[in-house]
C-alpha cells in the first residue's frame, strides 16, 4: 500500500516537474532582422523566470524520501506525510531567495520603416540614444544589438 503511494506520488511530481519545465509557447518561423535608431532607453528590472514550483516540488520528493527511512507502519506514513510538507516548504523558501530581479533596459528603436519598436533585455553595454542597431528575433526573443 505504501510503495502504491510513494510511486503515484512520484509520478504525480514528475509529471509536476515537466510541466513546470515546459516552454509556453515555441516559436516556429525564421529569425527577424531589423534595423533602426535608439530612441529611449530607460533602466529596468526583469523578474527571473525561475519556477518556485520545482523548488517545491524536489524539496516534497526529498521530505518524502528521508519520511519513508524512518520507522516503520503508521509511523513511517506520518513521517513521509510530515517530510514531504516540511520539503515543500523548505524548498518553495530556498527557489524564492534565488528568485531576484535582473537588471534591464526598456529600449525603444525607430526602425526605418517608421515603426517604433521596444524591447525589454538584460543590459547591454555600449548601447546609447542616437545609435544605429539591429533588432534581431520577435516577441520575447527579441534583443537590440549594436550595428
Amino acid at each position: 500500500m505504501t510503495a502504491r503511494l510513494f510511486h503515484r506520488m512520484a509520478a504525480f511530481a514528475l509529471a509536476l516537474v515537466l510541466t513546470a519545465c515546459a516552454s509556453p509557447g515555441s516559436q516556429t518561423g525564421s529569425m527577424t532582422i531589423r534595423q533602426g535608431k535608439i530612441e529611449q532607453i530607460t533602466p529596468t528590472t526583469i523578474a527571473t523566470s525561475h519556477h518556485t514550483g520545482v523548488g517545491a516540488v524536489l524539496g516534497g520528493l526529498t521530505g518524502l524520501g528521508i519520511g519513508s527511512l524512518i520507522g516503520g507502519g503508521t509511523g513511517r506514513d506520518v513521517a513521509m506525510v510530515v517530510g514531504a510538507i516540511g520539503g515543500t516548504i523548505a524548498g518553495s523558501e530556498v527557489a524564492r531567495r534565488y528568485d531576484t530581479p535582473v537588471a534591464g533596459q526598456e529600449i525603444f528603436v525607430r526602425t526605418d520603416s517608421g515603426v517604433l519598436v521596444e524591447v525589454t533585455q538584460p543590459v547591454t553595454p555600449g548601447l546609447r540614444v542616437g545609435q544605429r542597431v539591429f533588432i534581431q528575433g520577435n516577441g520575447e526573443a527579441a534583443r537590440v544589438v549594436p550595428q
